[in-house]
């Protein structure tokens, strides 16, 4: 696998599960199966991996590559679904909240700023409004919010006017109409960062409610798990980690109630820290560099 394809933090994934090989083990995001391939090597006869994956492309690649293998079973869902498709808990769950390289580099998905594609995003094509769908209607104030809170940019208010003027004009027909007219109305340039980037992670999000989904899973996947088994979160981008250190944190060792002035909720899991790519990985996979991996296990 090329490192352009290549999953990230390999190996302290595989760690942070520590697979049994008689487990029963789930693959959030199987992607291009990378961490899930690594998961199945290292299970027995009997062992079993779950993976799921919203991307009907991402589930036909896992039944070609995983054909004929009883232990590896497919889910075409979104992983906050979890729940209703386990019919019993599990030894470990893996979220990688990535976007998969297939999905950024194929033009026709419409995540890319670098080549021409359609405004989609959505990472389940067949459900939800696309990117052009949802910008034909948004106001300046509504966008404006997407891409503060999402991209984390400060230069937001304008870069949304700029959006919603060329929308109104007709000017926005692709992605690239669309990332020069964010790269126009962006007045500081960053030479290692191209000037959609913030805007488009903001955009992607917010197509498919991927900060909503994140809080449905990580309130409930703890509870997927046997005693003993652990849960691990790879993000991508600091709104994802914050949300991901805050219910960790509250998991173990409680939640401080403002209004009774104490800790309330029980303590469910132990953390086992977090983990960052080594340098070398991140000199020869670029899309590691903001990587942060958190692990806890189950009481």
């Amino acid at each position: 696998m090329s490192a352009l394809h290549a999953p990230v933090m390999f190996a302290e994934c595989l760690e942070a599960l520590a697979i049994m090989p008689e487990g029963c083990y789930v693959d959030g995001t199987f992607g291009r199966g990378g961490h899930s391939s690594g998961i199945v090597a290292l299970l027995g006869d009997q062992g079993r991996l779950i993976a799921f994956d919203q991307d009907a492309q991402a589930i036909d690649y896992g039944r070609q590559r995983f054909l004929g293998d009883a232990r590896v079973r497919f889910v075409h869902a979104n992983f906050a679904q979890m729940a209703s498709h386990l019919n019993e808990q599990v030894d470990g769950i893996l979220l990688d909240l990535g976007v998969s390289s297939p999905q950024l580099d194929t033009a026709e998905r419409g995540f890319s700023f670098m080549q021409s594609g359609p405004l989609d995003m959505r990472m389940n094509t067949t459900q939800g409004e696309t990117l052009a769908e949802m910008l034909s209607t948004v106001s300046v104030d509504k966008l404006t919010q997407v891409i503060k809170e999402y991209g984390e940019e400060k230069f937001a208010k304008r870069i949304a006017t700029a959006i919603v003027a060329a929308v109104d004009a007709g000017q926005v027909s692709d992605t690239l109409s669309l990332a020069a007219v964010v790269a126009v109305a962006q007045p500081v340039k960053d030479k290692y960062k191209h000037p959609a980037t913030r805007t488009f992670q903001a955009l992607r999000i917010w197509v498919n409610d991927e900060l909503g989904v994140l809080t449905q899973v990580l309130s409930t996947a703890i509870d997927q798990l046997k005693s003993g088994g652990r849960l691990a979160v790879l993000s991508f981008h600091s709104l994802e980690d914050r949300m991901v250190k805050q219910v960790f944190r509250d998991q173990s060792r409680g939640r401080y109630d403002d209004r009774l002035r104490q800790v309330v909720g029980e303590t469910r899991v132990r953390s086992l820290g977090k983990r960052f790519p080594s340098l070398e990985e991140t000199e020869t996979n670029p899309r590691a560099r903001s990587a942060i991996l958190r692990m806890v296990e189950k009481f």
